[in-house]
């Protein structure tokens, strides 16, 4: 399943919170042949008109509007034999990797009525629970850096808000940012724009991790232990620019989204259970790859799903990956417009590998 590393863009470089408990491993049910399914979206990149703040822009509230029409649309369609065949199943979810709104990453007057009508234009269009929006599926979102590079502000204090009555929610960080939740017989965690950030190295975070490593730390040796029980983890920035040498006072690092020393950390932890995939956007470019923690081009590691913007209002190519998760394999396709959904097709390709 190793695949090049797509560089066609590089941004940025560029109910009640606890429905239900979450089941220890030795509690879950039996494996089953149970399909799951659900999409992986990310960066809608909600934008207000700077003239007039209070007003979405035209071409963002069409793309957006179109990429969730197409989304509710899939359900019970053809998938053709060149992308693996079938039909698509009914979403449990639909996981978004950030960047939410454009301009969370931004300040001043104009800028902060831009991001309320930007957020307000992505609650109401997402929804939450699949029955309050335009969006007939459940929304699991994490924050990208146009949304919040610091960790604080609107979109964060929207996220901890949503996540009081996100469906399926089992177990919230502390600060209530951070957050799990079960489909079937696997885990989901959703932690932010990056995972960290770890005791030992003290130096300045570019983006505030806000104690993302710590989080998933404590619930998988609280909910995971030593089983081999499939998680999936999402968060915005990708591995693949940041699995170098862990140099803790590193100058350099004040620079990279990431700190190298985190995702050492980060990979280390993740290898020694059952991660079935992680989630990422913020590239804006389709990428798929096995990690070992250094290389995009391992033979070997943990699956990577990098997708493309899914409703850029800069971009007319857009995509998503749909998945679909038993409790032997994963298998995801992309689907994919060139023209801002206006039509769309399925990749001819399918990505499937086992589950450990």
């Amino acid at each position: 399943m190793t695949h090049p590393l797509s560089r066609r863009s590089f941004l940025g470089a560029g109910a009640t919170l606890l429905a239900g408990a979450a089941l220890r491993a030795d509690e879950l049910p039996a494996k089953s042949a149970e399909k799951i399914a659900f999409f992986h979206i990310g960066d809608t990149h909600y934008l207000a008109q700077k003239e007039s703040p209070d007003k979405i822009d035209e071409e963002s509230h069409e793309v957006t509007t179109r990429l969730i029409d197409t989304l509710n649309k899939l359900p019970g369609s053809m998938i053709p034999d060149a992308a693996g065949a079938g039909n698509v199943a009914t979403p449990r979810a639909v996981i978004h990797a950030g960047d939410l709104i454009d301009t969370g990453d931004k300040t001043g007057q104009v800028h902060e009525k831009m991001q309320r009508t930007e957020w307000a234009a992505y609650q109401e269009n997402f929804g939450l629970t699949g029955k309050d929006g335009r969006l007939k599926f459940p929304i699991y979102e994490v924050h990208g850096n146009h949304d919040s590079p610091p960790g604080k502000g609107l979109v964060i204090d929207g996220i901890i808000e949503r996540n009081k009555k996100r469906p399926g929610v089992t177990a919230v960080s502390d600060n209530g940012l951070h957050y799990a939740f079960d489909l079937g017989h696997v885990r989901f965690y959703n932690l932010g724009i990056t995972v960290g950030q770890v005791k030992e190295v003290t130096q300045r975070r570019r983006y505030n991790p806000a104690d993302s490593f710590a989080f998933l730390e404590s619930d998988l040796k609280k909910t995971i232990g030593d089983t081999r029980r499939p998680i999936v983890i999402t968060h915005h920035i990708d591995v693949a620019r940041y699995g170098i040498d862990c140099k803790p006072d590193d100058p350099a690092n004040l620079q990279r989204e990431w700190h190298p020393c985190d995702v050492a950390a980060y990979h280390a932890l993740i290898a020694r259970h059952n991660t079935a995939a992680i989630l990422y956007g913020h590239t804006h470019a389709r990428s798929v790859f096995k990690w070992d923690g250094r290389s995009t081009k391992a033979p070997a590691g943990i699956p990577v799903f990098n997708v493309d913007n899914s409703s850029h209002f800069h971009s007319q190519t857009q995509s998503v990956f749909y998945f679909e998760m038993t409790d032997k394999e994963v298998t995801a396709r992309e689907y994919a417009t060139k023209n801002r959904w206006q039509t769309a097709a399925w990749t001819p390709q399918v990505w499937r590998h086992a589950i450990g």
